[in-house]
C-alpha cells in the first residue's frame, strides 16, 4: 500500500498518493446502518404486527449478497494461490491456518462447557415450548439428521457433486475446494499461460465488486428489517431461563473476544480492540442481518488493504468461514447443556468432554447465515445420541432455543466475523505475509483503508478519480514491496 501523505502533501516515501478529505458523517456507511437498526427497534416495539413482516428485507439483502459469495471466493483463492506459482508455500499457509483453528475450536467449545457448567441457565426451567416453536425445532432436527457423521460431511458437504453445482447451491466449503483445485492447477502452467489466466480471472473478479457495490446501498434498509423483525418477534421480555441463556453467551462471547483473541492479538503485535474499531461498520452489517455472510467480500478487501497478502486473505477468510466458527462453537456446547439442563437431567464430565470432542468435527461446515447453528446443534445432539438425547428430548430442548434463536444467530455471527479477521492477521503474521507497518498504521487511522474499500464496494466519482491516481502511483509494485517490507521485518 502506499504510504500516507504528510500535512504538507509531502511523503516518506515519495508516494504520489492523493490527500483525502474527511468525508461526512452522514455519508458513511455505518452512519446509515445505525439509523436502520435504531428506526426498526423503534418500530418493533411500537408496531410489533407490522415489524413481524419486514424480516423479508434482511433475507433477500443476504439472498443478494450470497450470490456473488460464491464467485468472490472462487476469484480471490485463485489469484492468490495462482500468482505465488509455488504451491509448497500455499501448503504451508494452509497448514498454519488449519492448525490455528483447530486451537481456536478447541477453546471455544471448551469454554461454552465451563459456561453452562458454572451459571446453568437451564436449571430450573419450567417453561413450555409453543406448538409453532415445535413444528420449527421439528424442522431443524429433520435437517440435522441428514448431516450427521464424518463420512456424510465429506461426501456432501466438502466435495462437490459437480463443478457448477456448488456455485448454485452456495455451499462455500465446496467451492473453496474447487478454487484450490483450479488454483493448483494454473500454478502448474507456463508462466506466461498462467499470467494471462491470473489476469483474466482478477477482471472477472473486478465485475464482481461491481455488483456488491450496488448491493450494498441497501444494508440499512435489509438492517431495518432484521431489527424491526428481531423485537418484533422477542417482544418486550421473555421466559427468565432463555434470557438467562442469552446472557451467558452473549457474556461467554465477549470473554472470548478481549481475552483469548485478545491475548492472540498481543503476541502477533496489534490490539484487538484496534481490529474491531476497524470492522466496525461490517459488524454493524451484521448486526442488521444476523449473518456474517453478508460482510465476506468487504473482509477480503478491508484486510488485504490493511496490510495481510491477497493470497492469505484469498485463503484464511474463506476457510475461515467453514473451519473457524468460534461463536457457533460457544453456542454448540452451552445450548447442550441448556438442554440437558432445562429437562432436570445432568450430563456427567466425560459425557461433556466426549460430547465436545464430537463437535470438534460436527462444527466445521456450518455456514455463518441465521438458523445455521441450531441445525448443527440438533446434528450434534443426535450424532452423540444416548439416554441424553432422546429424538424426542432433542426436538423439545431445540423448540426451547428457536424463539431467541435469531439473537443468539448475532451474537454467533459477530464472535465469527472477528475471530477469523484475527485469523487473518496472525496467520498472515506466522507466514511472513503481514506488512506491519502498513498494519499498525491502518489500525491508528482506520481511514487509511477507504479508498480501497470505495474503490471495491462503493463510491462517487470524485472518490474514484482519487482512487485511480493512487492506484497509479502505488499498487502496481504493492504486493513486491510488502514481500519486502515483512523480509526485513523478519
Amino acid at each position: 500500500m502506499a504510504e500516507v501523505a504528510n500535512a504538507d502533501g509531502s511523503s516518506g516515501t515519495g508516494s504520489t498518493t492523493p490527500t483525502r478529505t474527511k468525508k461526512k458523517v452522514y455519508t458513511q456507511l455505518w452512519f446509515w446502518v445505525i439509523v436502520g437498526i435504531v428506526s426498526g427497534i423503534l418500530v418493533g416495539f411500537l408496531a410489533p404486527g407490522f415489524a413481524k413482516e419486514t424480516k423479508w428485507l434482511a433475507d433477500t439483502f443476504v439472498q443478494m449478497i450470497k450470490v456473488i459469495i460464491g464467485p468472490v471466493i472462487f476469484c480471490t483463492v485463485v489469484v492468490g494461490i495462482a500468482s505465488l506459482g509455488n504451491l509448497a508455500r500455499a501448503g504451508g499457509l494452509a497448514a498454519r491456518a488449519l492448525g490455528y483453528f483447530l486451537v481456536m475450536t478447541v477453546i471455544a467449545l471448551t469454554m461454552g462447557l465451563v459456561a453452562g457448567n458454572v451459571f446453568q441457565p437451564g436449571a430450573g426451567f419450567t417453561g413450555q415450548p409453543s406448538a409453532s416453536d415445535l413444528a420449527k425445532a421439528t424442522d431443524q432436527a429433520a435437517t440435522g439428521s441428514q448431516e450427521s457423521g464424518v463420512i456424510p460431511f465429506i461426501q456432501d458437504s466438502l466435495l462437490p457433486h459437480s463443478f457448477f453445482g456448488p456455485f448454485v447451491e452456495n455451499s462455500v466449503l465446496q467451492v473453496l475446494v474447487l478454487a484450490i483445485l483450479s488454483a493448483c492447477a494454473i500454478s502448474s502452467l507456463n508462466p506466461a499461460l498462467r499470467s494471462r489466466l491470473v489476469g483474466g480471472i482478477e477482471g472477472i473478479a473486478q465485475v464482481i465488486f461491481g455488483i456488491i457495490k450496488i448491493i450494498m446501498w441497501a444494508a440499512p434498509v435489509a438492517a431495518f428489517g432484521g431489527m424491526a423483525y428481531t423485537v418484533g418477534q422477542m417482544g418486550g421480555g421473555s421466559l427468565v431461563n432463555l434470557l438467562k441463556l442469552m446472557a451467558v453467551f452473549w457474556g461467554t462471547c465477549a470473554v472470548f473476544v478481549v481475552v483469548v483473541l485478545g491475548a492472540v492479538s498481543w503476541a502477533a503485535g496489534f490490539n484487538v480492540f484496534k481490529v474491531i474499531r476497524l470492522i466496525k461498520d461490517e459488524l454493524l452489517i451484521i448486526v442488521g442481518t444476523s449473518s456474517s455472510e453478508s460482510v465476506l467480500p468487504r473482509f477480503l478487501t478491508k484486510l488485504q488493504s490493511a496490510g495481510a497478502s491477497k493470497q492469505t486473505v484469498g485463503m484464511v477468510i474463506p476457510t475461515g468461514y467453514s473451519f473457524n466458527l468460534d461463536g457457533t462453537c460457544i453456542y454448540l456446547t452451552l445450548g447442550a447443556l441448556f438442554i440437558i439442563q432445562a429437562g432436570g437431567e445432568v450430563l456427567p464430565i466425560g459425557a461433556q468432554i466426549a460430547l465436545a470432542v464430537l463437535m470438534v468435527l460436527t462444527s466445521k461446515g456450518a455456514a455463518g447465515v441465521t438458523g445455521a447453528g441450531l441445525v448443527t446443534l440438533a446434528a450434534s445432539l443426535q450424532a452423540f445420541g444416548g439416554e441424553f438425547f432422546t429424538p424426542e428430548a432433542i426436538v423439545v430442548g431445540l423448540a426451547l432455543i428457536v424463539g431467541i434463536d435469531r439473537m443468539m444467530s448475532e451474537g454467533r455471527a459477530l464472535t465469527n466475523a472477528i475471530g477469523n479477521v484475527v485469523a487473518t492477521l496472525v496467520v498472515a503474521r506466522w507466514n511472513g505475509e503481514l506488512d506491519r507497518e502498513r498494519l499498525a498504521a491502518v489500525l491508528d487511522d482506520p481511514t487509511l483503508v477507504e479508498a480501497d474499500m470505495e474503490a471495491a464496494h462503493g463510491g462517487g466519482a470524485a472518490d474514484a478519480e482519487i482512487d485511480e491516481a493512487a492506484d497509479g502511483a502505488a499498487k502496481p509494485d504493492a504486493d513486491e514491496s510488502r514481500r519486502e517490507k515483512v523480509g526485513a521485518g523478519s
